[in-house]
């Protein structure tokens, strides 16, 4: 029995390692997936604007036909919004600060839009309108709610990689910190609303 301990204990000690490296792998994996799919949320959420913008400007057209600058600067934002694109295996600070800066021209964009609708009382009171301007403050909720789960399913996979003694592994077995949602520059300061 004696010369077979040695082998004994070398195979606990790889069946331990193996579970160990299995363990912190599979997890990652799984927190990963999760990251995927709540980018997979984020961009429906920013796809439902993008549609419903469309419909928006359509809708105005009609009603607004010299403001052809804004909505010409609506459309430009939509089209270069939509151009950015994102990995979700493997999203940087910079990949989201770029998202972000396109989604927030469309945001400026639409409520320079919004703001010119003011003056045409037969609009605001136009039922296809008003539901449109419903279902995007809607989907300005969704976004946020897609969002913010998006930065909840980036926590639990960074502290996952990023503890001791998975930081060990987590590198060599190809696993990166993600990047947060983090706010536009300027989202701090109060905005000026002028009529």
């Amino acid at each position: 029995m004696r010369k077979f301990l040695p082998w004994i204990i070398v195979g606990a000690i790889v069946l331990i390692g193996y579970f160990w490296v299995k363990g912190i792998n599979n997890t990652a994996v799984t927190l990963n997936s999760n990251i995927e799919e709540s980018w997979g949320n984020v961009q429906t959420s920013y796809q439902r604007r993008n549609d419903l913008i469309g419909n928006l400007v359509n809708t105005v057209k009609g009603y607004a036909e010299h403001e052809k600058s804004t909505l010409t600067a609506v459309i430009e934002a939509r089209a270069k919004a939509t151009q950015v694109t994102i990995d979700p295996s493997n999203i940087t600070a910079e990949q989201l600060a770029a998202f972000n800066a396109a989604q927030s021209s469309v945001s400026s964009s639409l409520s320079r839009l919004l703001v010119s609708v003011e003056q045409y009382p037969n609009l605001k009171a136009d039922q296809s309108f008003l539901k449109l301007q419903d279902e995007l403050a809607s989907t300005e909720n969704q976004i946020l709610t897609a969002r913010t789960r998006f930065n909840e399913a980036v926590k639990p996979y960074n502290n996952h990689i990023g503890t001791f003694p998975n930081s060990l592994l987590a590198g060599m077995l190809g696993f990166q910190k993600k990047a947060y949602f983090e706010a536009v520059a300027g989202a701090d300061k109060p905005v000026e609303v002028k009529f």
